[in-house]
């Protein structure tokens, strides 16, 4: 078999393992496209119309908290197919599709919630604007967060705690210096996916070590070629 079949029997395989992650990000790229051919004016209005403010939650949530999903407020593509691939990938093929979706919308629903409540809190006591209840909050990075928690478990000791470490820093840090709404979001997204531990306690597969990959690419043929050249 040629070495360009072979890796092309690879990806379909990834592809096949995780096919609702590369579904995804094929409507993130048509999605992506189409905002990029827009103006700012009509750009601005298409992901008003679709985010998950406190106005939209209260008139029409299932709809929003829907539609949000499928943008990426006018960013780059490139960067979320990246993301995708390094944390989606791997849990969607770990849990399932189901399981996997579970986590995902579960945070993405209880976190905007958390996240706008005490937005509109904060709007009534006076501590916010009043013209944040038309901010404009659309995206997938509280089901990324989620499922970056979840994958804690999918880690073998000592290397979870390593893991586990980074990522209360790189979502929790920011709440601690400077809390907003959407700090606050993936944070609760954070912890939605670590206290999924008793459905990744379910998947009786065998915890990823860092080390067996590393020794596994240090003893690939194109290394022994290399040391034997």
């Amino acid at each position: 078999m040629s070495r360009s079949r072979v890796i092309g029997v690879r990806l379909w395989r990834i592809v096949r393992g995780a096919p609702l992650t590369f579904a995804w990000l094929v409507v993130l790229l048509i999605t992506t496209i189409i905002q990029h051919s827009m103006t700012p004016d009509e750009l601005n209005r298409l992901l008003g119309e679709r985010s998950t403010n406190l106005h939209h939650l209260s008139s029409d949530p299932v709809q929003v908290l829907v539609t949000s999903l499928f943008w990426i407020d006018g960013s780059f593509w490139l960067p979320y197919l990246i993301l995708f691939c390094v944390f989606h990938v791997p849990a969607e093929r770990w849990l399932g599709s189901l399981r996997w979706l579970v986590v995902g919308l579960s945070a993405h629903v209880i976190a905007t919630y958390v996240s706008e409540g005490i937005l509109g809190v904060a709007i009534r006591n006076g501590m916010a604007s009043s013209s944040l209840v038309d901010v404009t909050d659309v995206g997938v990075s509280y089901f990324l967060a989620a499922v970056v928690g979840v994958l804690t478990y999918r880690i073998a000791y000592p290397w979870r705690w390593v893991y586990l470490a980074g990522i209360l820093a790189v979502y929790g840090l920011p709440v601690v210096i400077d809390v907003t709404f959407t700090g606050i979001g993936h944070f609760s997204s954070l912890l939605i996916g670590l206290a999924w531990y008793p459905l990744a306690k379910a998947r009786h597969a065998p915890p990823w070590n860092p080390l067996d990959t590393l020794r596994r690419f240090g003893h690939s043929p194109a290394s022994v070629l290399h040391r034997n050249s």
